[in-house]
């Protein structure tokens, strides 16, 4: 079998640190390239990764994502850095704009655009990540660093920025990267994310960028109970506007419409097809009881692997 594309798996954050060390190390030794913790309402996920990551080797390490509004672009070089020391250089370093109803409901920060904030804080932070000096005034971001950022033999990691429209694709692909989505269904990859994002990478002169992409996915016989349980735990995403709209260009009535579910065959098709769509890597929000979750891991242990 050829593999299709890199093979991840968000790992549970709410869990103890040995219990997370322990998911890791599962991860690292079934094959899986990389593993990802999302930035909600639990762990900070750079500390948790520097923290669970440095006793695991070989296994790529990703955050999904680490909002930017909260952190001065020189404070989040600092904690990558930190991490990319800490671990061996093994981050994906994904970042978001989060949402309005966050950012200005419970931060009380401005969220007026959007688009602009992020491509300021690019400014400063793609050069202070590659340990270069930074002066930069802008309209919402201003930085001033005098000395470059050290940390030992930490390199600069990957940065990909979660974007879902154009102006935010375009960005990603001539400053970052690449991207790394969720609730995106592979349609919406094929016909929207991968041709916008790599035609401005394409433009800019910058490498083919890494399209990451996240979404629910069970190996299972009963399906309609799969879709049951997607559509319950992932309820609030079609509440938020940015993923209501991929949703809508899907054609998807909700988060099951979009998930992988199905037998070892099907789910193998359907990761496929998400490579053929130009996805460089699959993040697998796994989902189900005990036994699909398990056979849910055992095949994409199996794609991982594959030469």
């Amino acid at each position: 079998m050829v593999k299709p594309l890199r093979i991840g798996s968000l790992i549970d954050v709410d869990r103890s640190l040995p219990d997370t060390v322990a998911e890791l190390q599962r991860l690292a030794d079934a094959g899986f390239d990389h593993a990802w913790a999302v930035q909600i309402f639990g762990p900070d996920a750079l500390t948790l990764l520097a923290t669970a990551g440095s006793q695991v080797p070989r296994i790529g390490l990703g955050t999904g994502v680490v909002p930017v509004y909260p952190r001065h672009p020189m404070m989040l070089a600092q904690q990558a850095l930190t991490v990319q020391w800490a671990t061996g250089n093994r981050l994906l370093l994904g970042i978001g704009l989060s949402h309005q109803i966050v950012v200005e409901g419970m931060w009380g920060l401005s969220f007026e655009k959007p688009a602009r904030y992020m491509k300021e804080y690019l400014a400063a932070l793609m050069p202070l990540l590659s340990g270069q000096k930074v002066d930069v005034d802008g309209d919402r971001v201003t930085t001033h660093a005098f000395a470059p950022l050290t940390l030992g033999d930490a390199t600069a990691p990957p940065v990909l920025v979660a974007a879902l429209g154009d102006t935010m694709l375009r960005l990603a692909g001539r400053v970052a990267d690449g991207t790394v989505t969720w609730m995106t269904g592979t349609r919406t990859i094929a016909s929207h994310i991968s041709p916008v994002i790599r035609e401005a990478a394409e433009k800019a002169g910058r490498p083919v960028p890494r399209i990451g992409v996240a979404l629910p996915v069970s190996v299972t016989a009963d399906i309609e109970t799969a879709r049951e349980r997607v559509n319950k735990e992932f309820g609030m995403y079609p509440n938020l506007p940015s993923y209501k709209a991929m949703l809508d260009k899907e054609g998807a009535a909700s988060p099951a419409d979009v998930a992988f579910l199905g037998d070892e065959d099907a789910v193998t098709a359907s990761i496929e097809q998400l490579a053929a769509a130009g996805a460089t890597d699959f993040v697998a929000s796994v989902v189900g009881n005990r036994a699909e979750r398990e056979r849910t891991f055992s095949l994409l242990s199996v794609l991982a692997r594959s030469a």
